[in-house]
Parts: structure tokens; sequence; C-alpha cells
């Protein structure tokens, strides 16, 4: 009978340490998931390397960006976040000619404002409109402890719709352009209240949520499956950041949405499936539209296409603005 007991004790016992084995490894592999997705060494903190980046990657922006610093046209501005002290940096240029339209540019993840001048000079130099461009947390001159994957930034973008009229007039409309981590970040702010001034939102290669996003890395870069880990990294970020996974969905946002928005996804996007984008264009009610440049990866749209891109937001623009 005694050695029965024994038994059973060393069973519980051992159930027991493999309980706690299983969990202390799943604990610790959600907190390697949570710090390898939001405080990565970011290529976003190197502004210099960011300019030489977009001078080999875009022909004519070093010039584009020599002629603005010789007329003192590319400014910074900073604004404080009173309630956990971070200062946050953007870049803004007005127009040539005084005009009421602007574009407020949202880069994506890892990158900085530097890393979207592409679309600013753009929307500068061929489309005639004033630009804010802003470094999102954790990025370029801004401060910040993670990248918020586009939930928390829509709050800080809101700030600094704010900022505009005292930078371009009161007068000012507004259009919403991001990329990747940047269109999420504009999808999700879409659904807010927002002011009057914006008149309507781009989005370019943004992900559905983050939820299906970090599953989809997690399963590719680490074979694993959603369960249990990314359930753990979400519940951490919530209690040390303040959010979690399941409710930063650019998806619920966009079903909020009532402005117009123009979808742009490549048509062979692996990063951000190009599947995502007719999810998120059936969700959203109301004026929209949609374009697939055709044979363009991640966040290539503009790149591949500079022409036809330019001309669809010429059109978007003088539609809405």
């Amino acid at each position: 009978m005694k050695r029965k007991a024994f038994g059973i004790q060393y069973i519980i016992i051992g159930v027991a340490a493999l309980l706690t084995f299983i969990t202390v490894g799943v604990v610790g592999g959600a907190m390697f998931l949570l710090d390898f997705a939001l405080t990565p060494e970011s290529r976003g903190k190197n502004e210099d390397a960011s300019w030489q980046f977009m001078y080999e990657r875009y022909e004519g922006m070093k010039a584009w960006h020599d002629s603005l610093t010789a007329c003192h046209a590319l400014r910074d501005t900073f604004i404080c976040v009173p309630d956990d002290t971070v200062r946050l940096h953007a870049y803004y240029v007005k127009a040539a000619r005084p005009t009421r339209r602007t574009a407020v540019l949202v880069h994506g993840y890892t990158d900085n404002a530097v890393r979207i001048m592409m679309l600013g000079r753009m929307y500068e130099r061929d489309l005639g409109m004033n630009i804010l461009v802003p470094d999102l947390r954790f990025a370029g001159q801004s401060g910040g402890s993670h990248i918020q994957m586009g939930w928390f930034d829509r709050h800080d973008v809101r700030r600094w719709l704010d900022v505009v009229p005292t930078l371009f007039g009161d007068s000012a409309t507004i259009v919403v352009h991001g990329i990747s981590m940047g269109a999420a970040t504009s999808m999700m702010l879409s659904g807010d209240t927002l002011p009057s001034r914006v008149r309507t939102f781009v989005e370019d290669c943004g992900y559905t949520s983050v939820w299906e996003q970090f599953s989809k890395e997690l399963k590719e870069q680490f074979g694993l499956p959603a369960f249990p880990l990314l359930h753990t990294a979400s519940a951490l970020c919530q209690w040390r950041y303040g959010w979690n996974f399941g409710e930063a969905s650019s998806l619920e946002q966009v079903k909020k949405c009532r402005l117009p928005m123009l979808f742009i996804h490549g048509s062979d996007d692996k990063f951000v499936p190009t599947e995502m984008v007719y999810t998120l264009h059936r969700a959203k009610s109301g004026t929209k539209d949609l374009w697939i440049a055709p044979k363009s990866l991640h966040a290539m749209s503009y790149h591949d296409h500079p022409q036809e891109y330019t001309e669809k937001i010429r059109a978007w623009v003088d539609r809405y603005l």
C-alpha cells in the first residue's frame, strides 16, 4: 500500500515538473517573441543610412532632398505626449505655392519618416501639396519603448492631425496615406472619430490585423502554430505595454470608417499576403477603390509603377481634397 502511494506521489511530482517546464518554456518563448517583434534592432533609428538607401533606390531623390535642404524647406517639428513624457518628431514641407491640400504620411515597420519620402516627394513635387511625415515611436527621432504595430500609433497620428492647422493653416484638408504598418495605422485610425479636415485615406499593403500577421510570421519564420506562444505573447504585451494583438485590428476599424479609402497592394506580395487587401476592401462600406499593382512585392508598388501610382493618387486627391 505504501509502495503504491509512493508511486502516485512520484507521478504527481513528475507531472508537476513537466507542466512547470512547459510553462516556463512557453513564457520564455513568448517573451522572446514579444521582444523579437516589438523591440528589434531597427534600421529606422539610423537616418543617415536611411537617406542613403533612398538615394540609391529612387532616382532623383538626392537632388530633391538637397534642394529642400538648401532653401530650408524641409523642417523638423516635435510634440510631447504629456501622459507618458514621450517626444515625437516629424518632418514637414510647405508646398511651393500656398495650398490647403495636405498629406500626412505614415511609414512602415522598422522604417522611419525618411523611408517614406518617395511619397513625400510625389505629394510635394508632383502634386503640389503640403506634407507632414511623422516618425512613429521607436523610430527616427521619436522616443518610445517599442513598436506599436499601428494600434497605439493611431493615437499619435491623431495628435499630428491637430498640428496640421498650425503648420499649414486652418483651412487645411488632409489625406492620410500609409505603407505597410503605416497603412495598418491609417486603417486603424480611420475607424475613430476624426476632425472634419480629414477627407480621405490611402492604404498601401496594410495587414488585416496584428494577430493574423504575427500568426503568419510565427509559422513561416519558426514553423510554430499560434497556440500557445502567440496567446501568451499577446497577454504579456497587454501587461507590459497596455495593448494586445487581438484588439489591434485594421479590419474591425475599417468596418467603422465612413470616409473614402483607396486600397493599394502588390499582386506578388508575400509578406503581407495580397489576399488580405480583398478582405479589407470587402469590409469597407461607402466610397472605396482598389488597385492591385502588377507583379509588385511588398511595399514596392510605387517603386515599380511610379507614374501610374502618381496618377491614381492625383485623381483620388483631386476628387476628395
